[in-house]
């Protein structure tokens, strides 16, 4: 039978979740897997702190083989942590971690949300991460998480005390301990109630864990096999579980397979008691669904006749099924997929360029097909109202149809939490609605009307920018709405020796054609920048760079260097940074063209340094901006040549954790050193190490770390030579650092070397292993823990003085 297919595409602005890959095509046994996960209702939500705290393994039983809705609510993006496959921070590195757990979260089948706390580092107690973040605050996003979700049970990864770890861990589960009563409390946070209702949870659980040397496991607690084998998808939890697991790959978390049976244990926190199973008490079955009979017997009836060869023919009584639970608490979404994957159909709605300024037309290219078999008894149509596309379709044909849309109205391509600057403990967003979702990037969509007989599903669909690489392959990635032109600076921070003038080079884009206009720099009072203001014309796609010189003037502070791009008589303020790794989709946005300026007084002795790449920062740029030539050595140039023309090596955070050739390296640095030159060793965590002994002498790396950034700093030997030459270092040095002082410090170090710090955070005692020094042959070693792969990119001018210093060598 031939039947016809529209498509409509409706350009708008949707919170929708924004996927950068083609739509999903589900093979016969997924669909065989979602019509029967149509038979289960009720939901669990897992609340934890951050990507990658999550058990994968009892998320992807709960989603695959218990079927209910499940969700993983992560307080924070994972911002301040560190990256091991690049030199991204803070915001940027939460926005590969949160498409890292999206991705993670489409393998295991759960679904991601966030609260607006920002992942501020480390700390040591709940106390500290509750005042950072503001408490309220992030309960008041538990609690709306919870609202919206209506889970039926709740499970935390961590205890509520010390036990967690981490104050981000036990804080996590002390909110959501609390927002288990707040939630279903309507006098808790009353300003929800105009979108989401109360809602009761039956129980709060806590899953247990044996890890890290804590077993707090115990047999009389609940338990629950969740190492099964599910045939449908020929995987067992464990498989899918280190799938889903390898995703956070900026965190090393690669996971093996793990196979056969697996518990999990539980304990009560709060709600209904149970004794034998988690979900005691609680009915999953459609029973919960007022008139559930009629639909029972019929999606029994689907289950039992469905022909993985033939899904098709599921159609009609699928049909049935949509009219039976219209209106009815139901899983409408997956019921409609289910129909459009029987059927075959696939559609999309493609631009034809990656990116398109604001207000300006976009062409794009709808495409549709229907894979029936000849004689299927139903007509299919889609329709495209925005353009009046219509086409008529033979089964198994594509047919498709280029079309401009208009984009007035459309917001820039910005993650919704970064679009204001925020303070430290959480990002600012104005839309409660937009609160919990892990993405909302503002964009184009695409709304289709497909019908099916006489039903008509609607289906919205980001539109997206495809293109075919040569090794990859068919490549999806986000459509990107830019501002007119981008003005990007090489730095976040820049540092001024004293009154010594710096050219400045900032690149403009366009992403519009004849783009004509004016950049302009904004310098903080009593600096000087010439020129005042530089013309540009440029074509659509095209880059140029404009230098400025950028002076301090006497004794001044310093203070913001902003450029803003005049086009068309209207004000751009923005700059453009792409982060581009294979594993996640293409991640656009436009941070403020912006950058910290600050004058110090600063020496330098020494000016080649090599520098050894580890699991990513920042340090070389920091480096060349002061002065210094910095040269990138791998492995096979440390090992094969010779090292003496260098005043100084840095190894790169966590070298000594990552990097498998370092025990080929080790004796070729040490030697260097012996010979009379300086290595400098940042920190690495103290486990894994691929070397155990980092310096000429023994020690030991402990977990001991500074999490205040303005914890004060003892100087233990103020005549060292590090701490006088060619600066003399002082207490100022130490003020205005930045997220922490510094981590995983020495000890039990050999009596040769040099402890040259004293530091601790409020009520503990002073540590001394964040900087030591050793004099080795005619050389001298370092090794610090503290945090200057976040001190110098943010400009910090004393963290620039005491690590010249470090490199500077004997006098």
């Amino acid at each position: 039978m031939k039947f016809r297919l529209y498509l409509l595409v409706i350009a708008a602005v949707v919170p929708f979740l924004s996927k950068a890959q083609n739509m999903q095509q589900l093979n016969a046994a997924e669909i065989k897997q979602g019509l029967e996960a149509l038979n289960v209702t009720g939901s669990v939500l897992y609340i934890a702190a951050h990507p990658d705290d999550e058990n994968t393994r009892l998320l992807a039983y709960l989603a695959k083989d218990k079927k209910v809705r499940t969700g993983y609510l992560s307080l924070t993006r994972g911002d301040g942590g560190q990256n091991l496959i690049g030199n991204e921070q803070a915001e940027l590195l939460g926005l590969i971690r949160t498409q890292e757990l999206l991705a993670a979260r489409r393998t295991d089948g759960a679904e991601q949300f966030f609260t607006r706390a920002n992942d501020f580092g480390f700390s040591k107690n709940p106390e500290e991460s509750f005042k950072i973040w503001d408490k309220a605050k992030i309960l008041a996003d538990v609690v709306w998480v919870i609202r919206k979700f209506q889970p039926d049970v709740i499970i935390t990864r961590f205890p509520e005390d010390g036990r967690a770890g981490h104050g981000h861990h036990s804080g996590s589960a002390i909110l959501a301990h609390e927002a288990f009563s707040a939630a279903a409390d309507p006098k808790q946070f009353p300003e929800q109630l105009a979108f989401v209702k109360p809602w009761q949870a039956k129980r709060i659980l806590w899953n247990t864990f044996n890890f890290g040397g804590n077993n707090t496991t115990a047999d009389d607690q609940l338990k629950l096999d969740v190492g099964l084998y599910n045939p449908l998808l020929g995987k067992s939890y464990g498989e899918i579980a280190a799938e889903s697991r390898s995703n956070h790959r900026s965190q090393g978390f690669g996971s093996a397979r793990q196979r056969g049976s697996s518990t999990e244990f539980f304990t009560l926190v709060a709600g209904e008691k149970a004794t034998k199973d988690i979900f005691e008490g609680i009915d999953f079955s459609l029973k919960r669904l007022p008139g559930s009979a009629a639909i029972q017997q019929l999606l029994t009836n689907i289950n039992a006749t469905y022909d993985a060869a033939d899904p098709a023919a599921s159609i009609n009584k699928l049909l049935k099924l949509r009219t039976l639970v219209k209106d009815k608490p139901f899983k409408h979404e997956l019921l409609d997929d289910l129909i459009l994957a029987s059927a075959g159909i696939w559609f999309e709605s493609a631009a034809a360029n990656s990116a398109y300024a604001l207000n300006q037309p976009v062409n794009v290219k709808v495409q549709g097909i229907a894979r029936v078999k000849p004689g299927f008894p139903f007509a299919i149509s889609l329709e495209e109202s925005n353009s009046g596309a219509a086409f008529s379709l033979t089964p198994n044909k594509l047919m498709s149809e280029d079309k401009t849309i208009t984009t007035n109205d459309i917001g820039l391509s910005q993650p919704y939490w970064l679009e204001k600057q925020h303070p430290l403990g959480s990002f600012v967003v104005d839309d409660q609605t937009k609160i919990g979702l892990p993405e909302n990037p503002v964009g184009l969509s695409a709304l289709f009307k497909i019908k099916i007989g006489d039903a008509v599903i609607e289906k919205k669909c980001p539109i997206v920018y495809k293109y075919t690489d040569q090794v990859r392959g068919e490549v999806y990635q986000p459509l990107v709405i830019a501002p007119p032109v981008t003005a990007t600076l090489t730095e976040k921070a820049y540092v001024f020796n004293g009154n010594e003038a710096k050219q400045i080079a900032v690149q403009l884009k366009s992403f519009k054609d004849n783009a004509t206009g004016q950049l302009q720099p904004l310098v903080p009072a009593g600096w000087k920048v010439s020129p005042e203001k530089a013309s540009f014309t440029l074509a659509k796609g095209e880059e140029q760079v404009l230098e400025f010189t950028v002076s301090p003037a006497g004794h001044i502070s310093g203070g913001n260097l902003t450029f803003q791009v005049i086009v068309d008589g209207e004000t751009y303020d923005k700059g453009l940074r792409v982060i581009n790794y294979e594993h996640i989709p293409l991640q656009t946005l436009f941070p403020p063209a912006v950058a910290r300026v600050d004058k110090i007084d600063l020496k330098l002795a020494g000016r080649r340094i090599g520098y050894i790449a580890g699991a990513g920062d920042l340090i070389p740029e920091s480096l060349k901006q002061i002065g210094y030539e910095v040269v990138n050595l791998n492995e096979n140039q440390v090992i094969n040549t010779d090292l003496s023309g260098f005043d100084a090596i840095v190894t790169g955070v966590r070298l000594y954790n990552v990097n498998d050739q370092i025990r080929s390296m080790q004796p070729k640095l040490m030697k260097y050193v012996e010979n009379g030159g300086t290595l400098l060793v940042q920190y690495n965590v103290n486990n894994p190490l691929k070397l155990e002994n980092i310096g000429p002498y023994p020690f030991r790396l402990s977990r001991d770390r500074v999490t205040e950034e303005g914890a004060k700093v003892g100087i233990l030997k103020p005549e060292i030579p590090v701490l006088n030459y060619p600066n003399k270092i002082t207490a100022k040095d130490f003020e205005g650092w930045i997220q922490e002082r510094g981590l995983y410090f020495v000890t039990d170090a050999d009596p040769k070397y040099t402890a040259v710090l004293s530091m601790n955070d409020q009520g503990e005692s002073g540590k001394t292993g964040a900087l030591i020094v050793a004099d080795y042959g005619k050389g001298r070693f370092v090794y610090t823990g503290l945090s200057f792969f976040r001190q110098l990119p943010a400009g910090v001018p004393g963290a620039y003085r005491l690590f010249v210093n470090l490199l500077s060598g004997k006098k």
